[in-house]
């Protein structure tokens, strides 16, 4: 990035013409869709009981975040028709690769057995329903994050297989990603040399805040990014990275203009208290400008380009943003209109297509 410019260079089309899309959401349209990937058992016992599978939501129905107009077809919820993404994001956008992200809410089944047969029977159906039917598409492995250990297996099972290249992690979580009780879970992301996709919502059955639950979704959409904030800090203060120094994290959906005043605290409080914490060797932005990505949607513009330059350069980020849509989360800036346009070249082409394809390891 040209720090010096007076003025940004506009990306050209012959620059900035590959694009991959790190963040967009395939949907289980219904409980029934799963039933060729599930035990029998499991099949008998949503047919015989008022047990429907996972029922709980990381967006309400009817919450503005949670569709945009036309993205859910005729039988079933926004995210359900491969269909309807090829035809409204990836030949309108020419999007060369993009990032599927299941957002079923394993995390929400209290049953073990449960929590482990529906995070099988939703990877096999990614793969037979999205993955083998369009090959633009890559995916993150659903595991059942309240169990590392029955998490790490399914990583074990399906990991090898070509079409997944990272771990689906909600950000709100039973214990901190940083807790040893996850150290399972890391071990098999580093293993299979997968990313580690930490997303927007989450079901523990915990309050969102350390203060309690909020009154209102508002308040809880509005303050993720203390939560991703908080994952940060338990993975970079329990030693995770200098454990497993491979890991590679995207942060999914959690917007990134925070980030310059976080590191900043983050580091002065470890000068201060790195005697509590001997094993972080770094200052903890050093562990989050090698070990990071995130996505640049929501987009949290400052009031002009400058500044939004300024927030960039502040994290290193020429090397450490990616395109997302977020299909077909509805939000109020198109990244591709109000963000790469006004960026150098060289900054537009990463974020449009290079930064994910290294992170990702995509030909």
């Amino acid at each position: 990035m040209q720090r010096e410019r007076k003025g940004p260079k506009m990306a050209s089309t012959a620059t900035a013409t590959a694009l991959i899309d790190s963040d967009i959401h395939s949907t289980v349209p219904n409980v029934e869709a799963l039933f060729p990937y599930l035990p029998r058992h499991w099949i008998e016992h949503v047919n015989q009981s008022v047990f429907k599978g996972a029922s709980t939501t990381y967006y309400p129905p009817r919450a503005p975040i949670a569709a945009r107009p036309g993205s859910a077809p005729p039988d079933g919820p926004a995210g359900s028709s491969l269909a309807l993404l090829r035809s409204q994001v990836l030949d309108p956008l020419g999007v060369e690769i993009a990032i599927l992200n299941c957002l079923y809410a394993i995390d929400s089944l209290h049953n073990p057995e449960a929590a482990v047969a529906f995070a099988r029977a939703v990877n096999d159906w990614q793969i037979a329903e999205w993955l083998e039917k369009d090959d633009r598409l890559r995916a993150s492995i659903v595991v059942p994050v309240q169990l590392p250990e029955l998490a790490a297996a399914e990583i074990a099972r399906v990991g090898d297989h070509p079409g997944f290249v990272q771990v689906l992690l909600p950000v709100r979580s039973e214990h901190p990603y940083g807790s040893r009780i996850h150290r399972p879970l890391w071990e098999a992301i580093a293993t299979q040399h997968l990313v580690a996709g930490i997303h927007f919502g989450g079901a523990p059955g915990n309050p969102p805040f350390p203060s309690g639950w909020p009154s209102y979704y508002f308040e809880e959409y509005a303050g993720m990014a203390q939560v991703f904030q908080s994952q940060l800090a338990s993975i970079i203060s329990e030693g995770v990275l200098d454990l497993f120094p491979t890991l590679r994290i995207a942060l999914l959906e959690s917007g990134f203009t925070w980030l310059p005043a976080f590191m900043w605290r983050f580091d002065k409080e470890w000068r201060n208290l790195r005697r509590l914490v001997p094993w972080v060797k770094r200052a903890p932005s050093e562990y989050i400008r090698e070990h990071v990505r995130l996505t640049v949607q929501p987009l949290d513009a400052p009031p002009t380009w400058r500044d939004m330059e300024r927030t960039i350069a502040q994290i290193d980020g020429d090397h450490m943003l990616l395109f997302a849509t977020d299909y077909p989360h509805p939000h109020g800036a198109n990244p591709l209109e109000t963000l790469l346009p006004h960026l150098p070249d060289t900054l537009a082409r990463k974020i449009r297509s290079e930064n994910a394809r290294d992170l990702y390891g995509l030909a």
